[in-house]
């Protein structure tokens, strides 16, 4: 299938949200608390706002799914996920890997997939079928030799809980260096081969939906803690990798913990 009109489509929407966020950087905004403890400010609400009204413009049938509105058309072939500020705690501490998510899903399954992040003025692009992209250059993950080797990312480890927090102990020992607090920035940076290994928990599609398409066409592999392939339905924990043996031996460790059977 030619996704290049729609990709066109989702790079506009990406161009509008870096203009807002970078109008809005250094602004003084509200921000509240949700009952997810999760940060949320004027901004974000704006952000997805807009997008949400290109999208009805444009692709009226077409399904959204944000993570500040209700969700909309879920059973459309086609459904838009948007996180208008992916990291909005280091938004609003001014630490700069904060960036808009948005992807598009066919028959649940994610296909296209934009991060965008106007400080570092970083976009990756992934389409299923195609080799992402970073900034308009091809991209590709690392080899790693054994996770004795590997670089592994945590978006925070306070989202893990107490039963979960296993899994990333057993990880932590057996990897070379940890990195946390990269939030979405993370992700693309596995995707360009400077890191090997990402594990997150508690996290909402949105959080993760263009990652699928991004790590998948720079060579890696994403799934939940199960091995199951990522679609609408995941959630709410995932584990990439850029070496595919060592996406399988993080799953080995973590079934051995027994926390994802």
């Amino acid at each position: 299938m030619d996704y290049q009109e729609l990709t066109r489509f989702a790079e506009l929407m990406a161009s509008e949200a870096r203009a807002m966020l970078l109008a809005g950087q250094g602004a003084r905004m509200s921000a509240a608390l949700k009952p997810d403890r999760t940060f949320v400010t004027d901004l974000d609400a704006a952000i997805e706002t807009r997008l949400r009204s290109l999208i009805v413009e444009t692709y009226p049938d077409h399904g959204i799914i944000g993570e500040e509105e209700a969700s909309r058309q879920v059973d459309a072939d086609y459904v838009w996920i948007l996180d208008p500020i992916d990291g909005t705690a280091p938004f609003i501490a001014g630490v700069p890997v904060y960036g808009t998510l948005i992807a598009l899903a066919f028959r649940g399954v994610p296909v296209i997939g934009i991060m965008d992040l106007p400080v570092t003025s970083e976009r990756w692009i992934g389409v299923a079928g195609s080799v992402t992209t970073h900034n308009g250059v091809p991209v590709s993950v690392r080899p790693c030799i054994d996770l004795s080797a590997a670089i592994l990312t945590a978006s925070n480890p306070d989202f893990f809980s107490a039963e979960e927090v296993s899994v990333l102990e057993m990880l932590k020992a057996r990897t070379a260096w940890r990195i946390y607090g990269g939030c979405c920035m993370a992700y693309g940076l596995l995707a360009n081969g400077c890191t090997d290994v990402a594990v997150d928990t508690r996290l909402k599609i949105y959080d993760y939906a263009p990652f699928k398409p991004i790590i998948e066409g720079a060579g890696g592999v994403i799934t939940d803690w199960t091995g199951r392939p990522i679609d609408l339905t995941s959630g709410p924990r995932i584990l990439a990798a850029g070496d595919p043996a060592r996406h399988r031996e993080a799953l080995a460790i973590i079934a051995a913990t027994g926390v994802a059977a």
